[in-house]
């Protein structure tokens, strides 16, 4: 069989690749489509370092692709060294360079690396100018056009994601009046248990509108299969790989499984591409019906309901493994990128390989199509162009060095708008065309056109809804706080058909009222939070929100009302099997105790663990606990408490209070000789102080420690300062726990003003 060209002819353009001019805005790290393949002409076939081609070039160290909107090119990276590391999110003039701004971000409570800080790519949205970017310690935030924060979510501290220590990161995606993330959880509510999740949020006001769930267990807690939005029988869904090595089919508008595909062993870090009803995924981990590594797979989704069987493959081809680099779909072609960096050449219909090209050692970023060429980057410092034809061939390969001189990661793709490649490395930003471009006016904005999930208007009389949501779909606040519900109907298609008025609502384990215009007053006492549901019925449906209200400080938890063997209700990060013990009978139970919380060494996996009874946007309070370490051997302990975002670190093996924000990276610790007794109850105490304004702001975390029952010293047991403050933060336990741990007395009050230093 001869060889397929690479050649573009725009009859011949899958419908997944739709007509999107050369100067479009690349809003999604696929491109406009979402697919890697974009309509351009006018574009470079070669470049080099020394300035053949190359715009220009800006200071930068990141991994992700880059968004373009109009005259901006936008970024996700890292700045700063040691004490002063942030992640960054960045804009440039897409013409010449300029910085334009940058927001940096505080990373914390994560034991993700420097280096792979700055993984994840941005999603901009042409309607608003706004850009939109998961971080790798769990802060999803939202950047107005001039770089300020419009909104932003704590999504571990309060939705209970989990920070895996590899940095994989997940990139949002915009639809409509939704931006749209992937998040491994365990939250509370109908969220509870870990699972692979997809959160919708209100692009605008960060309202969160609908919340899609996995249904297989979690193989991996650190995977970055970026989701997608397709067109498929007529309804707009969202479609995604899972860490639980399922593919996904969800309704975009409502959040409602579709359908769903055991694909992988492990977890998917390749995003799919949709052309028509087949969805093209691939993966390197063991498969499920056989015992080989790696898989691409065609399936047929067409009328696709529920788990899909294993006929649905069109066809598959297993041990090539191409777990990273996302494949894309042009011309009845399938080009895959592997883990090895080989690009193959597969025919849509049947699977069969065309050709296969090497283009260096390591496969991570993902190739882009367009006027007739492939560009793609290769970790090891390569960016290049490929054009194919009887025997496919490189036109360009140039290799970027940091000035030590060893090769500069690329974990990004290209991203390609107005005759121009734009692409990121760990040595700058790059910007490659010819002088002469066209207009940057920025024309590709869709999403203005796509309906609304808030519908056209009131619900007409005779309209007859197939399912209801209640949007915020979740909801943590504070007593005596006022929060106006809404309730919003969808077809049998899942497409939005209006605002519905004539809801019956109710309140269940919160207290409080609501009135016939959802305009929900939530009351409680102090003691801690409460956890239940807003539920609203109409048209003989039904819908449901979760919320969690917290009373006023001060908080106690005794756990004494804890069932036995059931973690405090509504904490987040107990799912490494936290639970409440009764030790009444025990003599070496805290003082007066009968139950106590207890972290059962992990059996697996690293046994760290920690478990938010807070809300991130907490400040100014002060943490008490009483805990006991435990010996096994040479295992022994750590025990802690997280006040705002800072971690006082009792640590039994090495006889220490260590002081840290981002452990892994040591980046404000400090550690402290402080020798303590195992099996020996001691009482924790933290508070943090933010001081100062501008330039001069710091936090100052307080720790102090002595055993329980025994007075309390006068003088803190260490003072540490963070010239980058942590402005809020959620209280929480910490534990290192090879063997268990055990805490009781749990109490957060308000920080009273310190009194001043005695005069010297």
């Amino acid at each position: 069989m001869l060889l397929r060209q690479l050649s573009l002819p725009l009859a011949l353009l899958f419908s997944v690749a739709l007509c999107i001019p050369a100067h479009a805005d690349w809003t999604h790290w696929r491109g406009p489509q979402q697919t890697g393949v974009v309509d351009a002409e006018d574009l470079i076939a070669t470049w080099s370092l020394d300035g053949d081609n190359l715009l220009w070039r800006g200071d930068f160290t990141g991994r992700s692709t880059p968004v373009v909107l109009g005259d901006r090119v936008c970024a996700v990276g890292r700045v700063g060294e040691d004490i002063t590391r942030q992640e960054v999110v960045a804009c440039w003039n897409a013409a010449d360079g300029t910085p334009l701004w940058q927001q940096a971000f505080n990373v914390y409570l994560t034991t993700v690396p420097w280096n792979r800080v700055g993984w994840g790519s941005p999603a901009g949205d042409a309607e608003t100018g706004m850009i939109y970017a998961q971080l790798v310690d769990g802060r999803f935030v939202a950047l107005a056009a001039d770089g300020t924060v419009a909104w932003q979510r704590r999504l571990g501290e309060d939705f209970g994601r989990f920070s895996g220590y590899g940095g994989r990161t997940n990139t949002p995606v915009v639809d409509g009046d939704r931006v749209i993330t992937h998040v491994i959880s365990a939250s509370w509510g109908t969220n509870r248990g870990p699972r692979d999740r997809w959160v919708a949020f209100d692009k605008r006001s960060g309202e969160i509108v609908w919340v899609a769930r996995g249904e297989g267990s979690l193989k991996d807690l650190n995977t970055y299969a970026s989701p997608v939005i397709a067109e498929i029988d007529g309804r707009r869904q969202l479609v995604a790989g899972g860490a639980d090595g399922w593919v996904y089919g969800f309704d975009a508008y409502t959040g409602e499984s579709i359908w769903r595909y055991h694909l992988s062993q492990r977890g998917l870090n390749s995003s799919p591409v949709v052309a028509g009803n087949t969805v093209y995924i691939s993966h390197s981990e063991e498969n499920v019906d056989a015992g080989v590594m790696g898989r691409v797979v065609a399936l047929d989704v067409a009328g696709a309901q529920g788990v899909l069987p294993r006929s649905a493959e069109r066809w598959h081809i297993d041990q090539l493994q191409a777990g990273f680099v996302s494949p894309i779909v042009h011309d009845g072609v399938v080009y895959v990128g592997d883990n090895s960096a080989n690009l193959h050449a597969l025919e849509t219909d049947s699977g069969e390989e065309l050709w296969e090209l090497n283009y260096g050692t390591v496969g991570k970023g993902s190739p882009v199509l367009a006027n007739g060429r492939i560009y793609i980057t290769e970790v090891n410092g390569n960016m290049l162009v490929l054009e194919g034809g009887d025997e496919p061939k490189k036109l360009a390969e140039v290799h970027i060095e940091m000035p030590s001189g060893r090769y500069a990661e690329i974990y990004g793709s290209p991203a390609i708008s107005d005759g121009r490649i734009f692409f990121t490395t760990e040595e700058g930003i790059y910007a490659l065309g010819k002088s002469a471009t066209a207009s940057s006016e920025s024309t590709a904005s869709t999403q203005s056109d796509l309906p609304r999930f808030r519908g056209d208007g009131p619900l007409a009389a005779n309209a007859k809804p197939a399912s209801l949501r209640v949007v915020p779909a979740v909801h943590s606040g504070m007593v005596d706080e006022s929060v106006d519900f809404d309730v919003f109907a969808f077809d049998a298609q899942g497409r939005p058909i209006g605002h519905v008025d004539d809801v019956t609502w109710a309140l269940e384990g919160v207290g409080g009222t609501i009135g016939a215009d959802g305009m929900a007053r939530f009351a409680g006492d102090a003691g801690g939070p409460a956890f239940g549901s807003v539920r609203a019925a109409a048209r003989g449906l039904e819908a449901v929100a979760d919320v969690r209200i917290f009373g006023p400080l001060p908080w106690s938890f005794d756990f004494e009302a804890v069932a036995d063997d059931k973690p405090p209700s509504g904490w987040l990060g107990v799912g490494k099997g936290a639970k409440v013990r009764d030790e009444a009978a025990a003599e070496d139970a805290a003082a007066g105790a009968s139950k106590i919380l207890v972290q059962p060494k992990a059996p697996r996996g690293a046994p760290r663990a920690t478990m938010y009874f807070g809300p991130s946007s907490m400040s100014s309070y002060t943490l008490q606990v009483d805990a006991r370490g435990n010996r096994e051997g040479r295992r022994l302990t750590d025990l802690g408490i997280v006040n705002n975002g800072y971690l006082v670190d009792l640590q039994g093996a090495h006889q220490r209070i260590q002081v840290s924000s981002w452990a892994s990276e040591r980046r404000m610790m400090q550690q402290f000789p402080f020798e303590w007794e195992m099996d020996v109850w001691y009482t924790l105490k933290s508070r943090v102080d933010l001081v100062g304004e501008g330039a001069e702001r710091k936090a100052v975390i307080r720790g102090k420690v002595w055993r329980t029952g025994e007075p309390e010293p006068a003088d803190w047991t260490v003072t540490v300062e963070d010239p980058l403050p942590i402005e809020t933060g959620a209280p929480a336990l910490y534990t290192f726990a090879p063997v268990e741990a055990y805490f009781d007395n749990v109490r957060v009050t308000s920080s009273a003003p310190l009194a001043p230093a005695p005069a010297r």
